[in-house]
């Protein structure tokens, strides 16, 4: 893997585990009971997105280092998924 498609995993798996934690906890506007003039009722009451994005990148980190150190530390080599093909 090289700085590129190390980058660009990253970023891929960084922007799924955000999608997969913005809607835990959410709780809308109507639940709460208050709804802001000019917006829908099921609009997002406090989305906590600072906290929900640091999560993110602290858990897609963990994510990331499973198939780097696969890559890197030569455990799965190209030459053994040739054999497998084979």
């Amino acid at each position: 893997m090289n700085l590129t498609g190390g980058i660009v995993l990253y970023t891929i798996l960084w922007f799924l585990v955000l999608f997969v934690l913005l809607p835990i906890g959410q709780q809308s506007q109507a639940e709460a009971g208050e709804v802001t003039p000019g917006t829908p009722a099921g609009a997002p009451h406090e989305p906590k997105l600072k906290k929900k994005m640091l999560l993110a990148t602290v858990i897609a980190g963990v994510i990331w280092a499973v198939p780097a150190y696969i890559i890197l530390g030569g455990v799965i080599t190209r030459a053994d998924i040739e054999a497998w093909t084979s």
